[in-house]
């Protein structure tokens, strides 16, 4: 069986669908690859390769004008912010992200949602990533009330704010937390727009060795705990990841109710 029938027969078997009812065939091969990746599952070789196995993905990286900006953010506003979805605006955002969040940009599986953000006059501000919620997640699981069946079926209501990169040469005194704001107001209409669902809530992981999380509580993100740093493959005693903090951030008053129907 090649990896495309496998990923099929996969989504055909868990129920697998868009809300238009199509087969989320494109995301299940994201996350085959990925399993695949990570040693815990062995795919058929590819019939056809776009790129050589084992090799990371080329972002190009752009020249970008890094004068400082400073002031206030009265200074800026009104800010612009544009749905990442044109090739061009793809193209720049990767180089933004490659270049200057220290994750790099990386590869998003399954649904997803970028934005950058302009001041008034034009300047670019910062990028936002988000993408597929976390599998499993004991604190906000536990928050939220989800049993396996719930989560499995409602995952797709919710986002993680996987990238948040406020440009290192932007000096701005609560931009990131007005950002935030800006984000969370719009981000369920784009999303149902762009999908055919809406989300109820978004999720974030800041970890403790290098943030603290400020902008993200000023814009009254909630903090419901901590991760174990063991992951999938850590065992229930060695961590082996860094440690994060978990923030949510609820788009709906109901969104307990909405996530576990």
């Amino acid at each position: 069986m090649g990896r495309t029938k496998l990923s099929v027969t996969l989504c055909e078997m868990w129920g697998w669908r868009g809300q238009n009812n199509s087969l989320k065939d494109m995301s299940c091969r994201d996350m085959l690859r990925a399993l695949d990746k990570a040693g815990r599952i062995t795919l058929p070789e590819p019939k056809s390769v776009s790129r050589k196995v084992g090799t990371t993905m080329k972002i190009k990286h752009l020249a970008h004008d890094e004068t400082l900006i400073t002031g206030s953010l009265k200074d800026l506003r009104t800010l612009h912010v544009e749905i990442v979805s044109s090739k061009d605006k793809l193209v720049e955002f990767k180089s933004y992200i490659d270049q200057f969040h220290y994750l790099g940009f990386g590869r998003h599986i399954g649904e997803h949602m970028g934005y950058m953000v302009y001041s008034r006059d034009g300047l670019a501000l910062s990028c936002l990533l988000f993408g597929s919620a976390a599998w499993a997640c004991r604190e906000r699981d536990i928050y939220i009330g989800w049993g396996k069946e719930q989560r499995k079926h409602r995952l797709n209501c919710l986002t993680n704010n996987t990238r948040f990169l406020v440009l290192p040469f932007v000096r701005i005194p609560h931009l990131a937390s007005h950002i935030l704001s800006l984000i969370t107001r719009r981000i369920s209409a784009d999303w149902e727009k762009k999908y055919g669902h809406p989300v109820y809530l978004l999720e974030t992981f800041c970890e403790i060795s290098r943030f603290r999380g400020t902008c993200y509580r000023a814009a009254n993100w909630m903090r419901v705990g901590s991760t174990t740093g063991r992951g999938r493959d850590g065992g229930h005693h060695n961590a082996i990841l860094p440690v994060k903090d978990i923030y949510l951030y609820p788009l709906v008053d109901n969104y307990r109710s909405k996530l576990c129907e």
